[in-house]
């Protein structure tokens, strides 16, 4: 975010010469101020009187309302903590864009899904934390390890100039790979602290549960059975079968409707995992497919809030949020 201001105009200071010798008073020109710019927002100030300025004025040589307009001017500006937050963002987004495409999003935010995923309300173990580093070799993992190489050599780049946890860049990749196939912008909060140790097995969701065992699963880790139908919605991208493989659109709920892998064709019995058809047989989870088969922009809303809420669960931070 960029931020323009206007410097005080110097006609508007007159000659010295000109003040009363009794007053010292400033008389300034009737005529609006150059208007003020913040981002998309113009502000425009009322019209210095032609009148002078009063004498009990801290600064007398300055008009009040000039004064009020470079005081406003300084009070618009980003602060220095906001500002290197934006550059270290900028920072991490520029690198990860070096190295992702369209083929590597769905292995990405599959990366995101298993960090993150592991959370366990009961007893506080999990999150997004930047375990799944230490965790590749586990069965559930399988094919991470190419995600995760993938993102190191951003990673080196990044950390050269500003170290950053494993847990940021993870989340903020995912953020990314949705966006570069045509999903939802997703603002990531940074400041993750990374775990030293790998998390308890066995907090996945495991890929044929019933929708019944699925809902309960999701409920232990903070998520509603909306949550968990938005965030099921990921599975448009990648190899899964729905729709094209790069695009993050609504496909995914739209082909659920349609059930093909009911059909006698043998391709269309490989559409999908178990828990994803599975979760057409519950009546909760229906309500929340249909309406996101019918509206993509309610579908991307709530997709680009529950991975909010994903990313952010079960992480420990370095700064309040």
């Amino acid at each position: 975010m960029s931020w323009s201001t206007a410097a005080l105009d110097p006609s508007l200071l007159r000659s010295a010469t000109s003040l009363s010798a009794r007053t010292h008073l400033l008389r300034l020109p009737a005529r609006n101020l150059p208007p003020l710019k913040c981002g998309r927002k113009t502000l425009t100030l009322a019209s210095a009187s032609a009148s002078a300025c009063a004498a009990s004025s801290p600064y007398p040589l300055i008009g009040r309302r000039a004064l009020m307009y470079m005081a406003t001017t300084s009070f618009l500006l980003p602060s220095p903590s906001f500002a290197a937050a934006t550059d270290e963002m900028s920072l991490l987004q520029e690198e990860i864009r070096k190295v992702l495409s369209k083929g590597k999003a769905a292995g990405l935010l599959r990366l995101v899904f298993h960090d993150a995923g592991t959370f366990d309300m009961g007893d506080r173990t999990g999150g997004m934390n930047g375990s799944i580093v230490y965790e590749l070799d586990r069965p559930e993992n399988m094919g991470l390890k190419k995600s995760v190489k993938i993102l190191e050599k951003a990673k080196v780049q990044v950390d050269a100039i500003r170290p950053v946890s494993w847990a940021d860049f993870i989340a903020v990749a995912g953020a990314e790979a949705v966006l570069v196939c045509g999903g939802p912008k997703i603002p990531v909060q940074l400041g993750r602290v990374d775990a030293k140790v790998p998390d308890p097995e066995g907090k996945l969701p495991e890929e044929s549960l019933d929708a019944t065992t699925m809902k309960q699963c999701f409920q232990r880790k903070g998520f509603s059975t909306q949550e968990l139908v938005a965030l099921s919605g990921a599975h448009t991208l990648g190899s899964k079968g729905f729709g094209n493989p790069t695009v993050f659109d609504n496909s995914y709920f739209k082909i659920l409707l349609e059930k093909p892998w009911s059909s006698s064709d043998g391709m269309s019995s490989m559409i999908g995992l178990p828990s994803d058809r599975a979760l057409v047989e519950d009546d909760e989870c229906m309500r929340w497919i249909s309406k996101y088969a019918d509206d993509q922009n309610l579908f991307f809303e709530d997709f680009k809030n529950v991975y909010i809420k994903l990313v952010n669960t079960g992480a420990e931070w370095t700064r309040s949020l």
